[in-house]
């Protein structure tokens, strides 16, 4: 009772999924980075989740993954839905034909969407022309959360709203380098969860993406005094700018846009308004 996306963009993988349903997100979603992404829903059965990623790390295409998945599923496989997509090709999605309905779902390259219980086709439709409307260069987070915008306007789930979750990945680009888990985020009892879902994004944007580096001001000059000083206003002295900078950042949460000689301007814009 669910309406999700699994897609590729670049080098990255992700899952947008939103139900009437208690954290959708811990159940729906799953992604391996530089393997591919699955969603499971309808009466979802969770071993989906790490056979899918295997089936796609040896190698399987998207398709051929979710027949193997269908195939070895001794359950109820007629009121199962699932959506793959692997490191290339076409993406894949399966609809039993005891979902309730409407239920279905489309793919295409890099992409598969599927819902059920939901308020027609023009959910699905509606997420799949958002999908391909949005630029490639586009952060895949913000693409996917277009597309489940665009189902959840369309009429989304036709029992309401409660759950939205989005999950990201690709190599490195977790907190710190460290992990691979780009965006792992979930609103798991809401009553518009899609727009709060677009709330937490932007936040995780602005305190756990990395500076573009074209848009770093160089620390000097004038600059470098107003920063000096509204750092020594909030507490933070030192004739070493960077380093009183990266201590109050650390405090706000701010550490992963500090760079040693420039700052950020949104770290620049959070300190003035400190």
């Amino acid at each position: 009772m669910t309406f999700s996306i699994v897609a590729r963009s670049g080098a990255a993988h992700g899952v947008a999924v939103a139900s009437k349903f208690l954290g959708a997100g811990a159940a729906v979603p799953a992604a391996l980075a530089s393997v591919g992404a699955v969603a499971t829903q309808s009466y979802a059965n969770l071993a989906y989740r790490p056979q899918a990623l295997a089936l796609l790390g040896s190698g399987s295409s998207a398709a051929a993954t979710v027949r193997a998945l269908v195939a070895g599923d001794d359950g109820p496989v007629a009121q199962r839905q699932v959506g793959v997509v692997g490191p290339d090709g076409d993406g894949a999605t399966f609809t039993g034909d005891d979902c309730h309905a409407w239920a279905g779902g489309t793919a295409g390259d890099g992409y598969a969407i599927q819902g059920n219980m939901l308020a027609g086709p023009q959910v699905v439709d509606g997420m799949e022309v958002a999908w391909q409307a949005s630029a490639a260069e586009t952060r895949l987070a913000y693409r996917l959360l277009a597309a489940l915008r665009a189902g959840d306007l369309a009429g989304g789930d036709r029992r309401g709203r409660q759950s939205a979750a989005v999950l990201v990945v690709a190599k490195g680009m977790g907190y710190g380098g460290t992990s691979d888990v780009w965006v792992d985020l979930r609103v798991d009892d809401h009553p518009d969860p899609v727009t709060e879902l677009q709330r937490l994004l932007e936040m995780h944007s602005l305190y756990f993406e990395r500076p573009d580096p074209a848009t770093l001001i160089p620390l000097t000059g004038l600059v470098a005094e107003e920063v000096r000083d509204r750092l020594a206003r909030a507490g933070h002295r030192g004739d070493d700018v960077d380093a009183a900078l990266a201590d109050w950042a650390g405090i706000a949460n701010l550490e992963e846009r500090i760079v040693t000689g420039a700052i950020d301007p949104l770290v620049l814009a959070q300190l003035r308004a400190f």
